[in-house]
């Protein structure tokens, strides 16, 4: 499906820029962001189910690896006045597994409601408990007013160390590995789990966390419509968008931030928690009321509510009494007015961790061993155009906005700020695209293409379309396309503008390196073409991408074994 991106921040200019805004690289987690507007629903509802598949790439699930029933070992029940607590570990990769708690309502019989509550970047993970937040704290009180709840460790903290908390290298990356994809899948993977159980009604299933947590909540409530009601506290914010390796996957952020990504909980009810002490500090004036104007398009206005707390950085008691009344109005379905919290006693940590004094199962995967288990899982059956587009973050463009002077053409996506510039020449017959490596006059200088109608260009960081960029900043793919995906986006672009000038099928052409980047162009490319270009000398091994085409889950998305199967036909 062509995607024409109608979401805009900022009214764009129709006329073609002097320079290439892709080099500006002030984009980053402490930038802030301008605020988007969504005018109709239509408009809204495309964007979203973009924004929905952006997420689902980052985090290595699309598409959706195949799920049955998750393996989970539960024992040492404490039981306690109103509630028990459980320790649990759950499989969710071969040999992988996660820690948590399971807090269970005590004395009562029927099916409950269940709460997935990560918790954060506090010092004790899920068994924080200070004036600022307390995991067990909420855990406790939720299961006292009939919940089911399950806390659950981030990768790296408490029980669940086969890896670090911060990992990553490129060779990683071209698998969508990293802590974001790794604490999404097991976050997805709790609520298989508690949607699984006897006493747990599946169509009730709720989420809350701070900090960190709040990023896990509304990044599975954004792709699992089963989240039905959500509490993400002190996280959702223009002008700060999460500082962990668990928060930044590589194309999560391209044209988006956290605003967006957590409005894509509407029309399920949500309830944001803000604080003046922290990047919260302006949720009421600005956050919320863009959030609340997506709402309004789905006429759900009363099922999202922000409160802000005189604090810093917190899941304290407060905010928590707020996620109590809010889930009790929109879970429960008692609109009772404030819950308040009630008095409860923290365990020994030696009872409530799942591997103390006790080893990890036997045949537990290492490091490299749980690796290998998330590229097994998530192995593509079937090539997909929509996963390679994805992994690629590219667009068919909307409009091409174009300036000629002679035979020079400069090229622009109509509010992207992008520039592509290149030598056009009229003919007659089959119009090609020809793409070198040293940029449009080395193309025209090996490839005349005699006659016909024709175009060489400047692809990204070649020809005259040179810059600089420090992208060993922290997150920075997080926020900025690779130059192989600007390349592939610019004969896209490029394609897009010459079809405008003929109606006949477009000769690709891609010359030495650039054959690479024409073929995944090509396999990108929904509409008929032709492709030239001899790719024989990649091999598309892990090495090779690495270091020749370097994009974040291409070979998630099949890498050149997918390209040369969307291209058949087309050579």
């Amino acid at each position: 499906m062509k995607l024409i991106c109608l979401f805009v921040a900022l009214t764009a200019s129709a006329q073609v820029p002097a320079t290439d805004g892709r080099w500006d690289t002030t984009q980053g987690t402490r930038y802030s962001f301008p605020m988007p507007h969504a005018r109709t629903k239509p408009e809204w509802e495309q964007r979203r189910a973009h924004l929905k598949r952006q997420v689902q790439a980052a985090a290595g699930l699309l598409p959706m690896p195949q799920r049955g029933l998750v393996k989970a070992t539960i024992f040492g029940k404490l039981e306690r006045a109103g509630y028990t607590i459980e320790k649990v570990y759950l499989e969710t990769l071969p040999g992988y597994y996660l820690g948590g708690n399971l807090y269970r309502p005590r004395g009562r019989e029927g099916k409950f409601p269940a709460v997935l509550t990560p918790h954060g970047h506090w010092k004790n993970g899920r068994l924080e408990h200070t004036e600022l937040a307390s995991i067990p704290g909420r855990s406790i009180n939720l299961a006292r007013q009939g919940y089911v709840v399950f806390a659950y460790d981030m990768v790296g903290y408490n029980d669940t160390k086969q890896t670090p908390h911060a990992f990553g290298t490129d060779r990683e990356h071209l698998w969508n590995f990293h802590p974001f994809a790794l604490q999404t899948w097991n976050s997805l993977r709790v609520a298989d789990f508690l949607a699984s159980l006897a006493d747990v009604d599946p169509s009730r299933l709720a989420m809350t966390g701070a900090s960190g947590g709040g990023t896990q909540t509304f990044i599975l409530a954004a792709i699992d419509e089963r989240i039905g009601v959500d509490v993400p506290v002190n996280m959702i914010s223009a002008s700060m968008q999460g500082g962990s390796p668990c928060e930044n996957a590589p194309g999560l952020r391209h044209d988006v931030t956290n605003v967006e990504i957590g409005a894509l909980m509407a029309p399920r009810p949500m309830l944001l928690v803000a604080a003046t002490g922290d990047w919260t500090k302006n949720v009421p004036l600005l956050e919320f009321p863009v959030i609340r104007q997506i709402y309004s398009l789905y006429d759900a206005t009363s099922r999202v509510e922000a409160v802000q707390f005189d604090s810093p950085h917190n899941y304290h008691q407060r905010s928590r009494e707020a996620m109590y009344t809010f889930f009790s109005k929109h879970v429960l379905h008692r609109d009772t007015g404030p819950v308040a919290e009630q008095p409860f006693t923290v365990e020994k940590p030696e009872d409530m961790l799942v591997f103390s004094g006790r080893e990890l199962p036997a045949g537990a995967a290492t490091y490299e061993g749980v690796f290998q288990a998330w590229k097994n899982a998530t192995a593509v059956p079937q090539p997909s155009r929509e996963a390679l587009r994805h992994a690629l973050s590219v667009e068919w463009p909307g409009q091409v906005e174009s300036h000629r002077v002679g035979d020079r053409v400069r090229l622009s996506r109509s509010g992207k700020g992008d520039l592509v510039r290149g030598i056009y020449r009229d003919g007659t017959g089959a119009p090609a695209l020809i793409v070198h490596a040293g940029g449009a006059e080395a193309a025209r200088n090996e490839e005349a293409v005699t006659g016909r109608p024709a175009l060489w260009i400047d692809v990204w960081g070649t020809g005259e379309s040179k810059g600089s960029r420090d992208t060993k900043t922290n997150h920075f793919y997080t926020f900025h396309r690779t130059d192989a995906q600007n390349r592939v986006q610019d004969i896209l672009t490029a394609l897009a503008w010459l079809r405008t000038q003929h109606r006949q099928t477009v000769e690709l052409i891609g010359l030495g390196e650039a054959a690479l980047w024409t073929l995944f162009a090509a396999a990108a490319d929904e509409e008929a073409l032709r492709l030239r270009a001899d790719w024989s000398a990649f091999d598309g091994s892990e090495q090779a991408f690495e270091k020749r085409f370097f994009v974040p889950g291409i070979l998630r998305a099949g890498g050149l074994r997918a390209a040369i199967a969307l291209t058949e036909g087309k050579r």
